[in-house]
C-alpha cells in the first residue's frame, strides 16, 4: 500500500514543486505527469528536416521544385514526422501522453523540421543558385521573392501545419482524462 497525506494525497517527490506548494490539484498532476525527453523531439525533428532537405534538394535538381505538388509533398513530409514523433513520444510514456505533452512534441519537432529545411533551402541557393528558380512566386505576388523571406516563410508554414497536425494527432493519441463520477474503491 502506498502511503499517502492527509486527504488521500500520493507523497511528492523530493525535487518536486509540490513538496513545497502542497495542493490536491497539483500533487496529482505532478505525480501523473510524464516527464518530458526534449533530446528525442528534437532528433526527430532533425531527422524530419534532413528528409525534407534531401527531397527539395532532389527535387530542384531534377527541375520539378516549382510544381505545387512537390511543395504539397513538402507538407505530407512533415505532417508524417509530426505525426511519427507524436506516436513515439506516446509509446515512450506507455500511451500515457497528456494532451499539451504531445502537443508541444508535435511542435516542436515541426518547428525544428522547418528550420533544417530554411537552412538547407538557404544553402542550396547558395551552392545552386538557378536550381532555386522562384520566378512563379515573383508572378503570383509581383515582387521577387529573397532566400530571407522565403526562410522565414518556410519556418511559418511548417509551424503551421505542426500545430495543426498536432491538434489533429492528439484527438488520437491522448490519454483518457479521468472521469470524476467514478470512484476507485
Amino acid at each position: 500500500m502506498v502511503p499517502t497525506r492527509p486527504g488521500g494525497q500520493l507523497p511528492a517527490p523530493k525535487d518536486s514543486i509540490a513538496r513545497y506548494f502542497p495542493s490536491p490539484y497539483l500533487s496529482f498532476s505532478m505525480a501523473t505527469a510524464p516527464s518530458t525527453t526534449p533530446k528525442s523531439t528534437f532528433s526527430m525533428g532533425i531527422f524530419t528536416g534532413v528528409v525534407l532537405v534531401a527531397y527539395t534538394t532532389i527535387a530542384a535538381l531534377l527541375g520539378f521544385f516549382d510544381r505545387i505538388e512537390a511543395g504539397g509533398l513538402d507538407l505530407l513530409m512533415l505532417v508524417g514526422g509530426t505525426t511519427l514523433a507524436i506516436a513515439r513520444r506516446s509509446k515512450d510514456t506507455n500511451g500515457q501522453l497528456s494532451y499539451f505533452d504531445g502537443f508541444g512534441t508535435g511542435i516542436v519537432t515541426s518547428l525544428v523540421a522547418s528550420v533544417v529545411l530554411g537552412l538547407g533551402f538557404i544553402v542550396l541557393t547558395v551552392v545552386v543558385p538557378h536550381a532555386m528558380d522562384l520566378t512563379r512566386v515573383r508572378d503570383i505576388f509581383g515582387f521577387d521573392l529573397s532566400v530571407v523571406l522565403a526562410f522565414l516563410a518556410i519556418i511559418l508554414m511548417g509551424g503551421m501545419t505542426g500545430m495543426i497536425t498536432s491538434l489533429i494527432a492528439m484527438q488520437y493519441f491522448k490519454k483518457d482524462a479521468p472521469d470524476p463520477m467514478k470512484s476507485e474503491d
